[in-house]
């Protein structure tokens, strides 16, 4: 019995072709496999544009000031030229006078007025002191002091120191405060010293002269 397929139809020759071709193919789709990736799908919010209304700011309009023109120049001068042959009325009269050996120029000096003020002594013959002595002083301070309200309530206490000047005539003057404490206390020793009645005046070679005097006035809490 003869065969009915051609030797050139036969596949059994090229089996070997295709098992080659399908090796090939599925190498080439396991490869695609193992590669290919897989992302997720994100959602981004970029949120939502809010957009205030800003009023429009309105700019004043402005009108330049206009500046006022500048004054007329004032009229020129006329100047009358006066011609050489034309007399003048009223012209004054200018006489000459010679100085010679004879004239004398008389200068009378001025005399200034020096006024001599009274020195200041800090340690004389005799030191000036209040009328009745060291105890009328101190009870003189004791009755005549009144203690500052803001004084007392701060508890301040201590000493200031009061100078001032005894005059030859006994009068107290020139009263100032070299050391406080505050809250008032300063105040009124001053006031309490230039309240006091004349000293006996001190003495220098038997004359009464001025004498710079230091007082510490102490402040005290009962």
């Amino acid at each position: 019995m003869e065969p009915k397929k051609s030797p050139e139809a036969d596949l059994e020759k090229k089996k070997g072709l295709f098992l080659q071709i399908g090796l090939v193919v599925s190498l080439a789709v396991t490869l695609v496999a193992f590669e290919w990736k897989s992302y997720d799908k994100v959602e981004y919010d970029l949120g939502q544009l809010k957009v205030e209304d800003v009023p429009e700011e309105i700019i004043p309009i402005t009108k330049q000031e206009e500046k006022p023109p500048p004054p007329p120049p004032p009229p020129a001068q006329v100047i009358n030229v006066v011609k050489d042959d034309v007399k003048i009325e009223n012209e004054a009269e200018i006489q000459e006078t010679e100085v010679t050996q004879e004239t004398v120029v008389e200068v009378q000096p001025v005399k200034e007025e020096v006024i001599d003020e009274p020195e200041i002594f800090l340690i004389v013959e005799e030191m000036p002191s209040f009328p009745g002595g060291e105890g009328q002083l101190v009870k003189y301070l004791g009755d005549n002091i009144k203690y500052p309200a803001i004084a007392r309530e701060n508890n301040i206490t201590g000493t200031v120191f009061v100078t001032f000047v005894v005059g030859p005539d006994g009068s107290v003057k020139d009263v100032k405060v070299l050391r406080g404490i505050g809250g008032g206390c300063d105040e009124e020793a001053k006031r309490v010293v230039m309240a006091m009645p004349k000293w006996k005046a001190g003495k220098q070679r038997g004359k009464s002269v001025s004498v710079q005097y230091n007082l510490p006035i102490r402040f005290t809490l009962k």
